[in-house]
């Protein structure tokens, strides 16, 4: 490129250095003969161009085309500088499209994450309801399976489980049935002969008495409330084989006391077939 420059201004410079301007003259014409032509006085002919000037303007264009050159490699490493940072630039700008796509990425997981620990907090949120909900049950369960224990209370004992006769005795005596047949709830003491009301409820006793026929003594038993008589069992003949019967529903209070008590002059009989017994049972809580 600068050759090419290079020659049409040399070309330019040369044809400027030929063609120089001819001086005019005084219009003074000087007689010739007939056969001469008559010229102009003072009339210069071109003068050749100087080799002088033409170095000299040569070296100005070599001076000024290395300079030319000079800029040109100064704009070439510049350009090959400003090429460098465009790739860099264009790399750094693939790199955060990655990072970019990266993030995204990372938010999306993200974003799933706390979706799986909404869901990890809603889930453990129902089982703290589940859970609260199954204690709530349980204690239900149990405070019913205490009520329905509480309501399951049924004994009856029988007096003896061989051949007894007890009585006659001047004065009323507390009758212990020691030979348990059923004892639900465990009410029912076989030491004492006492049955202690567990829960306030009513409940209903039945008291069934045998004793032999005797002339001079009968058979009567007391159902007894907390040392109250409430009713009796009695049979009096003279001879052979009586049996007396009673029943009642009591209302008790937590901790009310029932039990038989023997009539004074009175006798009971009992043996291995369970002549006479001592039942009773909660028909229900109150």
């Amino acid at each position: 490129m600068e050759v090419t420059m290079f020659f049409p201004l040399l070309l330019l410079i040369c044809s400027h250095s030929t063609a120089q301007p001819q001086p005019e003259s005084d219009n003074e014409i000087i007689p010739l003969g007939d056969n001469q032509t008559r010229q102009p006085a003072n009339v210069s002919l071109p003068q050749p161009t100087c080799p002088q000037d033409i170095h000299a303007v040569l070296r100005e264009m070599s001076g000024l085309l290395a300079e030319q050159r000079v800029e040109l490699r100064h704009l070439q490493r510049e350009n090959d500088v400003q090429a460098a940072k465009l790739r860099k630039l264009e790399q750094l700008q693939r790199e955060q499209e990655k990072l970019n796509q990266q993030v995204k990425a990372q938010a999306a997981k993200l974003r799933e994450l706390e979706k799986s620990n909404q869901q990890v907090k809603e889930q453990a949120g129902e089982l703290t309801a589940i859970k609260a909900r199954t204690n709530l049950t349980e204690n239900q369960v149990e405070a019913l399976r205490r009520e329905t224990e509480g309501k399951r209370v049924a004994f009856t004992a029988a007096l003896s489980s061989s051949e007894t006769t007890i009585g006659p005795f001047n004065t009323q005596t507390n009758l212990v049935f020691t030979q348990v047949i059923t004892n639900i709830g465990n009410a029912y003491n076989t030491d004492t002969g006492f049955f202690i009301a567990p829960v306030k409820g009513v409940y209903h006793f039945e008291l069934y008495i045998c004793a032999y026929g005797d002339p001079s003594y009968g058979s009567a038993v007391w159902l007894v409330r907390n040392g109250h008589n409430i009713c009796i069992a009695y049979e009096r003949q003279p001879s052979y084989f009586g049996k007396s019967a009673n029943g009642a529903t009591l209302l008790l209070e937590v901790g009310d006391v029932v039990f038989l008590r023997l009539d004074a002059n009175s006798e009971v009989y009992d043996n291995e077939h369970h002549q006479s017994t001592f039942s009773g049972h909660l028909l229900f809580t109150m």
